[in-house]
């Protein structure tokens, strides 16, 4: 447990001394802020006490994955939205509303569509059938080996395209807002996020994630409504002063403005839906309660917290058009209509100063960084866990690991996906992540998504339907989004994309589905009848959750 400590000190000691000013970067970069400093001390100092208390409750494999299964489901509905709603949504979705209007709304919904399909299609079986991972439940009547391998790699991929997206978010906002050099912050979070998950496993990792999401609520609700008291709280007075004053004019509110393409509005809209409900980090979290009701509980509190805040994030963005974009303080040169001091990115924060002051400045900043560093580890322990569980346990060991050596394993596997991170958040720095964030979420939905509801719900499905499948979805995502504009045109340089369209699930998910249909069907194999026979079993556990507390060593 010194260690803790040691980690804690030393970093927050770095901390401090670079944002004194001791080798701060560029000259861009913003006069520090010190409410935010003294903020963001505060919520280490305080995620690092609950690391300890968790590290003396963290000695089984359950504790490590799922926090021994003992958490309610209001709680896990809050670890849910915290470890949904990234540093892109409070900051991302806010600009996307201040300069598109009724399409950043839409886009809201269609990242909170897949919140019902998780409800009604999967959180109760997940919770009845799985164990640590959703390998668990795609492997369950299958081939364990083969089919944990390709779940394992989808979820890996996932998980490190997600990072990246991370890591440079935290980098560029924490250089912007604290002061700080970008690669002092980039190995400032990949050494949080390594001591938390580490030490502390699922149960730390919940509780941080419980914390910045009511720190995220309160910070955001706070904004709002500072914001709207401007307006008289009237909806309809700050929508037509906005559509007065806002380059679209009228059309603010009208949709099309931001995806004008139908076929990249519908491949958009699909990775995002079915995309959230094959993130590796956000299935995990259903292992994490004491039973199926209660996992249908989490995901009720978590879409309502979710729906909430994107409401809250909207009304955000449209105030932040008449607050922000009509003062010149915020821009650079002083000039209404130009370039936004640190970016398009920042409307939040500039909202947030304008309304509260460098206090409320500093809090939202330090709300960010909570935010970033939640979601890091949420995702760090699910690549932990599927190299640890699913590759090293069951394919490598073939269930014969010990649970010591699985939980040491993992807090390797978690150190250096923190060193990845770091790493990678280096390298990509001055790349555009957007494509990343859709990268994740597409292979989630066309690799992830079809494999798993489909073990879940077709009898038909075998080895062979299930890996050409997992595989056929994730070769054919990525280099759907490799082959289009984002990548072979804006990052690697040629004249003229091979893939017309920068969002890959309307190809890549119908192509996964149907590969997964012919191989299953025409697999006449002996194991194939076996595994097909083996439903039946399957479907009781996941409608009674019979056996449900043993492992899934079928």
């Amino acid at each position: 447990m010194r260690k803790i400590i040691s980690a804690l000190g030393l970093l927050s000691l770095s901390t401090l001394a670079v944002a004194a000013g001791d080798s701060l970067g560029p000259t861009e970069q913003q006069a520090t802020n010190w409410h935010a400093i003294t903020m963001f001390c505060l919520f280490v100092t305080m995620t690092m006490g609950i690391t300890y208390w968790a590290a003396s409750r963290t000695k089984s494999t359950s504790d490590f994955y799922t926090a021994g299964g003992g958490i309610t489901g209001f709680q896990n509905g809050l670890a849910i939205a915290g470890d949904y709603m990234s540093a892109a949504t409070l900051l991302g979705l806010t600009a996307m509303v201040y300069m598109q209007g009724y399409d950043g709304y839409i886009y809201m919904l269609c990242f909170f569509a897949g919140w019902p399909v998780i409800l009604f299609l999967m959180a109760e079986r997940l919770r009845n059938l799985g164990k640590f991972t959703f390998s668990d439940i795609t492997a369950y009547r299958l081939d364990q080996g083969k089919v944990r391998t390709m779940a394992a790699i989808s979820s890996l991929t996932v998980v490190c395209f997600y990072l990246i997206a991370q890591m440079v978010g935290a980098g560029q906002l924490i250089k912007l807002l604290f002061g700080l050099d970008y690669n002092v912050a980039i190995f400032a979070v990949g050494l949080l996020m390594m001591v938390y998950v580490t030490f502390g496993g699922m149960v730390a990792t919940t509780w941080v994630q419980i914390i910045k999401a009511v720190m995220l609520l309160s910070g955001g609700t706070l904004v709002m409504f500072l914001a709207m008291s401007q307006f008289d709280f009237s909806f309809s007075k700050v929508m037509d002063q906005a559509m007065s004053v806002h380059k679209l004019g009228e059309r603010l509110m009208h949709p099309g403005s931001l995806l004008a393409d139908p076929i990249t509005a519908i491949s958009l809209g699909l990775g995002l839906m079915f995309g959230t409900a094959g993130l590796p980090h956000i299935l995990m979290r259903f292992f994490t309660v004491t039973d199926a009701k209660e996992a249908r509980k989490s995901v009720l509190y978590a879409s309502g917290f979710v729906a909430y805040f994107f409401n809250v994030i909207f009304l955000m963005g449209l105030t932040g058009i008449l607050i922000v974009g009509q003062n010149p303080e915020f821009f650079e040169g002083g000039t209404i209509g130009g370039k936004l001091i640190g970016g398009g990115n920042m409307v939040a924060m500039h909202l947030a100063k304008a309304v509260g002051g460098d206090m409320l400045l500093g809090f939202l900043a330090a709300v960010a960084f909570a935010t970033i560093l939640a979601v890091v580890s949420g995702l760090a322990l699910a690549g932990a866990s599927a190299i640890s569980h699913d590759i090293y346990a069951r394919v490598i060991k073939k269930g014969t690991a010990s649970e010591a050596s699985e939980i040491r394993v993992s807090k390797i596997a978690t150190i250096c996906l923190g060193f990845v991170a770091i790493i990678l958040g280096i390298a990509f720095e001055k790349q555009n992540i957007a494509f990343m964030v859709g990268l994740a979420f597409g292979v989630a939905a066309a690799a992830n998504f079809p494999v798993l509801i489909l073990s879940m719900y077709w009898k038909g499905l075998t080895t062979r339907g299930a890996l050409w499948g997992g595989y056929g979805g994730l070769v054919s995502a990525v280099l759907f989004v490799v082959f289009s504009k984002s990548v072979w045109v804006d990052v690697l340089g040629n004249a003229a994309p091979l893939f017309p369209y920068t969002q890959p699930a309307l190809f890549a998910m119908p192509l996964a589905f149907l590969l997964a249909y012919i191989f299953s069907k025409s697999d006449s194999s002996v194991r194939a009848q076996s595994e097909k026979e083996a439903f039946g079993d399957q479907y009781v556990r996941a409608q009674t959750g019979y056996g449900a507390s043993g492992a899934a060593n079928h």
